[in-house]
């Protein structure tokens, strides 16, 4: 009895969380997550509303415009401005494409893509695009981008925590295969410590690379992190092959495979 109880008032709590709009389309195992991370703590069931939809805004709505959560027919790269992360890498898309993509002509998996399908135009129409993003709004804005414009591209509404969907979505494809991860893993650790290393160890080995992204300046500040991100840059050494690590704008790239 007092168990169902629990259960009954955490999913009003959940409820409510997600009646807030930049919340609203968000998978619900990622809200339950968060709030999983204030539901022993001795406050009130509004301070753990409060706790719960500040850690999501920090993970999926802090770069968001919230004029990117209607649709609305505007051009490519007035969408990527709009989007603090993609406006800041805008000026390096084609570098960073050519550098990272040549000769690929495969499928593009872009895991927490956010809105970086819209930077479909730097790369070869060839290439399949495939988006799994979190934010059902950015989803819908994606898509309706692809169709427009009759892109060889899809977004899908998910978790990075869903592993086994994302793993079957990356075998059931054909071909040569690369996973794009910018500035992913570091929220990912928010939610589950070392969450990146398990998502790293079992896509790598379905795909020909990953390329993953972090953060090296402040969006607001413009200044050099002081982070000291080695739990995850020895990880990456010791398990995989790196053939690339390069800084273009403010973000440091790494490129890596399996390792045989």
């Amino acid at each position: 009895m007092i168990k169902n109880f629990v259960n009954m008032v955490n999913k009003e709590i959940i409820k409510e969380i997600m009646k807030k709009r930049e919340f609203s389309e968000l998978p619900l195992k990622d809200v339950e997550r968060a709030y999983s991370m204030f539901e022993r703590r001795q406050v009130s069931e509004e301070e753990k509303v409060r706790l719960t939809r500040e850690l999501l805004h920090k993970i999926y709505g802090a770069f968001v415009s919230k004029k990117l959560l209607s649709l609305k027919d505007k051009d490519a790269e007035w969408i990527l401005r709009k989007h603090l992360s993609t406006r800041e890498r805008l000026s390096y898309y084609q570098e960073l494409y050519k550098r990272i993509l040549e000769n690929f002509n495969g499928t593009i998996f872009d895991l927490g893509a956010g809105i970086n399908g819209f930077s479909y135009k730097y790369f070869d129409k060839k290439i399949k695009y495939i988006a799994i993003e979190a934010v059902g709004q950015l989803v819908d804005l994606m898509n309706h981008y692809f169709k427009k414009e009759k892109l060889n591209a899809v977004a899908i509404h998910g978790s990075l925590f869903e592993l086994e969907k994302i793993k079957k979505t990356i075998s059931i494809q054909k071909g040569e295969k690369i996973v794009f991860l910018f500035k992913v893993l570091d929220a990912l650790e928010e939610f589950e410590r070392d969450y990146s290393k398990k998502l790293l160890r079992e896509i790598a080995p379905l795909v020909d690379k990953v390329v993953v992204s972090f953060a090296t300046r402040s969006m607001a500040a413009k200044k050099k992190f002081k982070v000291n991100r080695s739990w995850i840059f020895d990880f990456i050494k010791q398990e995989f092959n790196v053939l690339d690590d390069f800084e273009l704008g403010s973000e440091r790239y790494i490129v890596l495979e399996k390792r045989v």
